[in-house]
This record gives C-alpha cells, sequence and structure tokens, in this order.
C-alpha cells in the first residue's frame, strides 16, 4: 500500500520550503546526452525559481540547445524520517536583458547576503550583469515529499 499521498507538500508548503532552503541543483541535458547538475543559488519570484549564472557557463549552453532540465531542492538527509524535497521538471528561459539580470542578481544578493542593496553593492552587481543571464525556471511538473508526516511511522 502506498502511502506516497501522505507526504505530498501542499502548494503553501512547498513555497515555504522553497523559501527555507537555500541551493536548488539544476540537472540539464549535455550535448552528448549526459545529465550535468550544478548547484544554484536562488529566488522564488511569483511561485517561479529564478537563478543568475555566467552567461557561458555549460549549463547555459545545455539549456540553449535544449531548455528542458530538473531541478531539486532537498532537505533532512541525515535522517530518513526527516526527509523532504522537492524536484521540478522544468522549463528554463534564458534572459538576457540588463535589467532583468541585474534585478535577479540584486534579489539573490539580498536572499543570500541579508543586506539590503547599498549604491555600492548594486553598481558592483550591474557591472556583473553584462555577463550573466538570469534563468526563470517554468515548472511543468513535479514531486515533492516530506517524511516528517509520516510522523517515524516507516
Amino acid at each position: 500500500m502506498s502511502r506516497r499521498d501522505q507526504i505530498v507538500l501542499s502548494d503553501d508548503e512547498l513555497l515555504a520550503f522553497l523559501g527555507e532552503e537555500r541551493i536548488v541543483t539544476c540537472a540539464t541535458l549535455g550535448r552528448d546526452g549526459w545529465p550535468h547538475l550544478m548547484p544554484l543559488w536562488y529566488v522564488v519570484r511569483d511561485g517561479t525559481i529564478w537563478a543568475w549564472t555566467y552567461a557561458k557557463s555549460q549549463k547555459v549552453r545545455n539549456l540553449e540547445r535544449d531548455p528542458r532540465c530538473t531541478l531539486q531542492v532537498e532537505a533532512g538527509r541525515d535522517r530518513y524520517d526527516q526527509l523532504r524535497g522537492a524536484m521540478l521538471r522544468a522549463e528554463a528561459t534564458i534572459h538576457r536583458e540588463l535589467e532583468t539580470v541585474a534585478g535577479v542578481g540584486l534579489a539573490l544578493a539580498e536572499r543570500y547576503s541579508g543586506l539590503a542593496a547599498t549604491p555600492d553593492a548594486e553598481q558592483a552587481l550591474r557591472r556583473q550583469a553584462p555577463k550573466r543571464v538570469a534563468l526563470e525556471f517554468r515548472a511543468q511538473a513535479r514531486s515533492t515529499w516530506d517524511h516528517r508526516k509520516l510522523a517515524s511511522g516507516y
């Protein structure tokens, strides 16, 4: 008897989980067909995961060829009864507009440094933006799990 439906995250639980965690692993497909997995810092905007990275990175090259990717965020790996996470099958949009890229960079800096952007920090991020792209990951399907919901009932 499957207990899968008992551990699924609701939409609100998923958004809260994504807000708590800090790293998303992004799997793209290389030219040779092999998966290419890379960790990214991310922000959630209107329920969608966004990241930024160097425009010449391998993951961007892969997404230019094929925008399909899989994202995974996971927590509680030390104990099975604490395991929770989300796997999102997504389609990535690569944004190259400087304002969009800089906006994602500023949001990341705020999220990961905990500080509002100062004029100097904003200027530094804007200088990086021409070398970077913003990645918008639109989820097409998802699998989520929270083993804590079973109250150690494994």
